[in-house]
Order: C-alpha cells, then sequence, then structure tokens
C-alpha cells in the first residue's frame, strides 16, 4: 500500500507497520510466517550472544540464531530490524557486529528492558549512555536505533541531541498517551492546551527533525497507528494484537490506517507525521 509506505532512518519500507520484538520474532517457522503474510520490516526478538532463558520477555535462542535467519531473508530482500540485548558494554558491541555483518538493516539497541538497565545502567547518564552508544556505533555501519525506556530520568532533549551526535537514526518510543488525551483524526487535532502527549511526542518535538521515532505499546488498530504518527512516529510496533490474532494483525491494521488516510484525502502518512495541533 503506497499510502503506508516510509522511508525510516533512510531506510525505505514498504509500511510503517511492524512488530514490536518479542511475540512471533524468535523461532524460524514464526519469523517466516510474519514475513510472508506482511510486506514490511520484521523487528526479531531481542537476542544476546549465547542465548537465554529467563526472563522470558527475553528467552532467545543466541545471535547466531538470529543471523542465520537475516541472511536467509535478506537474500529475498526482507528489511529486518534486529534487537540487541546483553549484560556487558562488550556483548553489546559483539552481538550488533555479529548481526551488521549478517546484513540487517536497522540495528535496535535494546536499552530499555530491565535485564539491560539493572545489568549496565545505560541511562545513568548522559555520559553512560554516551560510552555505550559510541562502542557499538563505532563497529557497526547499518542503522542504529535505540529503544528507550519508559520511563527515562534524563531530559529527553538531551538524549536526543546525544542520539544525533553519535549518528543514532531512530529512537523507539513509548505510546504513552495519557488516558485523558482526546485526539481527533481527522482533524489532526488534540483538544485542550499545548503540552507533550507521550514520550513519542516528546522526542519528535525534541529532535527537531533529526530523529526518526518509532512507536511501541498501544497500537491495536488502525485509528492507534494514526494517532501515534500525528504525534511524531514515522513508524508503528505491534506487540499485544499480534499476540491476540497472529500474524494477520499486521496486515488488518495496516489496512486500516491506508482507509483512513484514503478517507481523510492524504496521498501519504508522511502528510500526517507530527501533524497534531492543539485546540485550546
Amino acid at each position: 500500500m503506497d499510502r503506508t509506505s516510509i522511508r525510516l532512518g533512510g531506510v525505505d519500507l514498504s509500511s510503517t507497520v511492524m512488530n514490536a520484538s518479542g511475540p512471533h520474532s524468535a523461532e524460524k517457522g514464526e519469523i517466516l510466517e510474519l514475513s510472508a503474510r506482511h510486506s514490511g520490516a520484521i523487528v526479531f526478538k531481542s537476542c544476546n550472544v549465547a542465548g537465554l532463558e529467563a526472563p522470558d520477555n527475553l528467552k532467545n535462542r543466541g545471535v547466531e540464531h538470529f543471523a542465520t535467519l537475516a541472511r536467509e531473508l535478506g537474500t529475498r530482500g526482507k528489511p529486518i530490524v534486529a534487537s540487541v540485548v546483553g549484560n556487558s558494554d562488550e556483548e553489546l558491541v559483539q552481538v550488533a557486529a555479529t548481526l551488521d555483518r549478517a546484513g540487517v538493516k536497522i540495528l535496535e539497541l535494546n536499552l530499555a528492558d530491565d535485564y539491560v538497565q539493572n545489568s549496565i545502567a545505560p541511562f545513568a547518564s548522559i555520559e553512560r549512555l554516551k560510552a555505550i552508544v559510541g562502542r557499538v556505533r563505532g563497529e557497526v555501519g547499518c542503522v542504529l536505533a535505540v529503544k528507550v525506556p519508559p520511563k527515562l530520568a534524563l531530559e529527553p532533549s538531551a538524549v536526543a541531541d546525544l542520539f544525533k551526535l553519535s549518528r543514532v537514526a531512530i529512537a523507539v518510543c513509548a505510546n504513552d498517551l495519557a488516558k485523558d488525551a482526546e485526539i481527533d483524526p481527522a482533524s489532526a487535532t488534540a483538544k485542550g492546551a499545548r503540552r507533550t502527549l507521550s514520550q513519542v511526542h516528546a522526542f519528535y518535538q525534541a529532535s527537531d527533525g533529526g530523529l526518526d521515532v518509532v512507536a511501541v505499546g498501544g497500537i491495536n488498530g488502525g485509528r492507534d497507528a494514526y494517532i501515534a504518527h500525528l504525534c511524531g512516529a514515522r513508524a508503528v510496533q505491534v506487540g499485544s494484537a499480534l499476540i491476540k490474532e497472529g500474524a494477520g494483525a499486521l496486515g488488518r491494521i495496516d489496512r486500516e490506517l491506508d482507509s483512513m488516510l484514503a478517507a481523510d484525502g492524504k496521498t501519504s502518512v508522511n502528510d500526517i507525521v507530527g501533524r497534531v495541533r492543539f485546540a485550546g
């Protein structure tokens, strides 16, 4: 669907919709099903060097398993987003470099997970974050994304500035709209005074166009995706709906988003990214 195609971090994607790292993204069979059912990018489950049995959300077979899958899917022209975790700076670098050599298009440093935060404290300070991101950036050539924890002690503007200086192209942020947020997609209007609507919105504003933002969380339908785009997301990651419905959820959300764009007279999702305005 041309209306929902996007350029993310310089990588052309046929859809703004992709799976979130975790659901249906660990085993070869389920990854191949995702690939067959949806034309957009595939996000691998976060992996480390040797694999993990716990915590359950990070259970994986290790980086070589995903590197093999990346090479296989790469020959089919499938855009791959590989997600990286580790319990040391050295492990993050090793995993990232292995996946980079396997030909992934985008590397997502999953610095948001408790496993990583408790091990290496990447957001303890700007200096600490700079050291970790800088080491990885120095070892890989592909597009780099960083997943930000929903509860961020650092100022989004400071983190966004660091990302831009460190050649991080993408910030993966929480789609944590306040429960009382009222946004009308058709008019792109949020009820109330101007304010920050979500972490996605905060990073979109803070980066001043220098970062692409991906929204993760709460994307259950095309309307959710549309609103996330209005708040500044260039792509969205789907988790819960994928667990409930299976691989078909991605195509459904893509079709719903496409229909809303068409109904509003938009020729491209680019027409709505960051266009939310305020009624108050």
